[in-house]
């Protein structure tokens, strides 16, 4: 598939409607920056890695997707500090401070 549908499209915005509407603020709790960095990175390359197999199947489409989901896990750690991103304002949505 090489075009975005409006099947496909309505698809990823249902999924994406739905875990908003689900997602709560969990309370404070401790967390293990070291795993939860290498679970960001592990999760990130396994995106790249679908995306480099959906394109070349030619499903650009949900190559697109997957592209877009790695990129959002690389932001997401850098946003949260688990990477050190040398404040890359270009790569990655982090202040420039």
């Amino acid at each position: 598939m090489k075009e975005i549908n409006k099947e496909k499209l309505d698809k990823y915005f249902d999924v994406t409607r739905r875990a908003l509407a689900k997602v709560k603020i969990a309370a404070e709790c401790p967390i293990n920056w070291q795993k939860s960095a290498e679970d960001f990175l592990d999760m990130a390359q396994r995106y790249y890695d679908d995306a480099q197999h959906f394109m070349e199947k030619g499903d650009y489409v949900t190559a697109f997707a997957a592209i877009n989901y790695a990129h959002g896990w690389l932001d997401a750690g850098a946003r949260l500090g688990l990477f050190d991103v040398g404040k890359d304002n270009k790569l990655f949505t982090v202040d420039d401070k």
